[in-house]
C-alpha cells in the first residue's frame, strides 16, 4: 500500500447503499468526537470564519455542504451562540441516512435539507459563508471543479472546504488513536481509506487553480480557502 499518489478507486463502506444501517449510524454520532478531537474547526473558526460574520453586523446565514451527521455546524453554532453572533445554519446532504442522524440534533436556527449543491445554487438561494468538511476527498478532479464552482456560486463571501491530508503519518498515528472510538461503527477502515483518497497539499491547489488559497489550520488538516461568485456572471 503506498500513499505516494492518491487511491481514487478505493470506495468507503459508509457509502455503500447497503451498509449495516445500525453501524453506519454510529458511525456518524461518532464523528462529533473525532471532528472535536482532530478537525481543526475550533482554529477555522477563529481565524477565518467568525471574523467575517462578526464583520457583517447582522444575523447571517451558512451553508454546511455535504453535512453528514450535522455535529460540525452544530458545534459551530454553538460557538457563535456563546460569542453573541445571530446565525442561521443549514447542512444539506443528499444521503437520507445520514439527515436521519442529523435531524436528532436540529433546533431553531440549525436546520437540515436533502439536496446538494448544484441543485440548491438553482434555486437562486444566498448564504453569507458556505463550508464543508470531509467532502473533497470524495470526488474525482473533474467533480471537485464542478463542487468548487456550484458551492461557490452560492455566496458572495467566503467558502471554506476542509479536508484530510495524505501522510504516512497521518495514517499511522489514526490507525492506533481510533481503536477505542471504533467499535460498533466504520471509523477505522473508512478513516484509513478516507486518507489514501485524500490530497496532499499541493494536489489540492493544483486541482482547484489560482482562485483558491489552501492552508494547514490543523496537523494533517487542510483547509481550500475561495471566494464567492453569486451576483457575477458566472454565480
Amino acid at each position: 500500500m503506498s500513499l505516494r499518489t492518491r487511491d481514487t478507486v478505493l470506495r468507503e463502506l459508509m457509502d455503500d447503499p447497503d451498509c449495516d444501517p445500525a453501524r453506519l449510524a454510529a458511525t456518524l454520532r461518532r464523528f462529533d468526537t473525532v471532528n472535536r478531537l482532530i478537525g481543526g474547526w475550533g482554529r477555522v473558526w477563529e481565524r477565518h470564519l467568525a471574523p467575517v460574520l462578526r464583520g457583517l453586523d447582522r444575523p447571517a446565514r451558512v451553508l454546511d455542504v455535504g453535512s453528514g451527521g450535522g455535529d460540525v455546524i452544530v458545534r459551530l453554532a454553538d460557538r457563535a451562540e456563546r460569542e453573541g453572533l445571530r446565525v442561521d445554519w443549514l447542512g444539506i446532504d443528499p444521503d437520507e441516512r445520514a439527515l436521519d442522524v442529523a435531524r436528532e440534533r436540529e433546533r431553531p436556527n440549525v436546520t437540515f435539507a436533502a439536496t446538494d449543491a448544484a441543485a440548491l445554487r438553482a434555486t437562486g438561494i444566498r448564504f453569507d459563508a458556505v463550508i464543508s468538511n470531509h467532502v473533497l476527498h470524495h470526488l474525482s478532479k473533474a467533480d471537485l471543479a464542478g463542487f468548487a464552482d456550484d458551492t461557490s456560486a452560492l455566496t458572495a463571501g467566503p467558502v471554506f472546504h476542509a479536508d484530510i491530508e495524505r501522510g504516512r503519518l497521518a495514517y499511522a498515528l489514526y490507525s492506533v488513536g481510533i481503536t477505542p472510538l471504533q467499535h460498533g461503527t466504520f471509523l477505522r477502515t473508512d478513516g484509513l481509506r478516507s486518507i489514501r483518497r485524500s490530497h496532499r497539499a499541493d494536489e489540492l491547489q493544483a486541482a482547484l487553480g489560482g482562485d483558491w488559497q489552501v492552508v494547514t489550520p490543523a496537523p494533517f488538516r487542510l483547509l481550500a480557502i475561495g471566494r464567492g461568485h453569486a451576483g457575477d456572471r458566472r454565480g
